[in-house]
């Protein structure tokens, strides 16, 4: 069985050791890239292919519950150049998830047992500071650190770049912010510096921001397919799935396609910290269950009418507020639905013994 230091610079740490349950016949990988049906696995040995067993597909067959990429996994090693099986998904540590578009309270897994998570913006015209707020959300509430990252800053004006700087400042967020050029290649050496070996970066944002071309820079060679400029200047898209890459320095790093879209799902605790200075306003209203949407004493009314707090801030608070209490909701309402059918196949197999 492997020991829990062969598997540290794979990202293993205590937590995990704490909460890891195994068969005598089984060893823990992680998973690196997922195909369809075939997972890529890594361990110390190196990487290999793997398939759920069927049992496990039979217990879970909602995709959440499937491994997704960053996720520890029990697996009966292959013979050979064979495929292994996989047996369990361990717990997970962390996760980054989003709404599943047209089903509600489902949602889809990103990536897992992730420690910081790069949200990735381009200076020129991918900046948008609602968005970068909902990822934000999601990353926190996912027990994940965020870390934001400003690309191409070699095609904007200083004073555009300050201007941008100056807005996230201004919206609370306090989230480190990074900015690079991958043209110029300033702020790749700040970037290289927070990439901890054994930790875990998985780096999202929209298409074409410049993702992966950072990340072979990273890497020190082509290993992730990268597209040309397009006349706005902007690259084109071209990661199509999750991969789990070790840089030479230790740090993992995962690549994922472009996601302009980020549905928020129950983050309540991700709210609170990504919307600290409103949550905190809120202990000073007059009524205990202020809504902040009119009530006479609302603090955070006042803060906006002052300036301390932007409209947009407040009201991009409360979209993610009411989105998120309404996916939440959806979830209970499935929940409660996939109980009572639960129950009723239960009903008609007991009907058909009796007969």
């Amino acid at each position: 069985m492997l020991q829990i230091s062969d598997l540290t610079p794979l990202g293993w740490t205590d937590w995990f050791e704490e909460r890891a349950i195994y068969g005598a016949d089984e060893t823990v990988a992680r998973v690196a890239a997922v195909d369809r049906d075939l997972l890529w696995l890594m361990d110390p040995t190196g990487t290999f292919r793997a398939k759920l067993a069927g049992r496990y597909l039979y217990r879970h067959q909602v995709s959440e519950e499937r491994p997704c990429v960053g996720d520890w996994v029990c697996v009966e090693r292959p013979a050979a150049e064979g495929v292994g099986l996989v047996r369990a998904l361990l717990e997970r540590r962390t996760v980054l998830r989003r709404n599943s578009a047209g089903a509600a309270g489902e949602y889809q897994m990103i990536a897992a047992n992730v420690d910081y998570v790069v949200v990735v913006q381009s200076c020129h015209y991918d900046f948008n500071l609602n968005r970068l707020e909902r990822y934000l959300v999601m990353v926190r509430d996912g027990g994940a650190e965020p870390l934001v990252l400003l690309t191409k800053t070699d095609l904007v004006a200083p004073e555009v770049l300050a201007r941008q700087l100056a807005e996230i400042e201004a919206a609370g967020v306090s989230a480190s912010v990074l900015t690079v050029s991958n043209v110029t290649r300033e702020g790749v050496d700040d970037l290289e510096r927070r990439l901890q070996p054994g930790k875990t970066y998985c780096f999202v944002g929209s298409s074409g921001v410049g993702k992966s071309t950072l990340i072979n820079g990273l890497i020190g060679r082509d290993a992730l397919q990268t597209g040309g400029v397009s006349g706005t200047g902007e690259g084109r898209h071209t990661t199509v799935r999750r991969e789990l890459i070790v840089l030479k320095s230790g740090a993992l790093v995962i690549d994922s396609p472009g996601m302009r879209e980020f549905g928020v799902i129950g983050a309540e605790s991700g709210i609170s910290d990504s919307f600290a200075n409103i949550v905190g306003l809120g202990s000073s209203c007059r009524y205990r269950d202020c809504s902040h949407s009119g009530e006479p004493g609302c603090a955070v009314l006042e803060a906006v009418e002052s300036g301390a707090v932007t409209q947009e801030h407040y009201e991009n608070y409360l979209k993610l507020r009411d989105e998120s209490a309404f996916h939440e909701m959806s979830s209970i309402e499935k929940r409660k639905k996939d109980r009572d059918f639960g129950k009723f196949i239960k009903s008609v197999k007991k009907d058909l013994k009796k007969r």
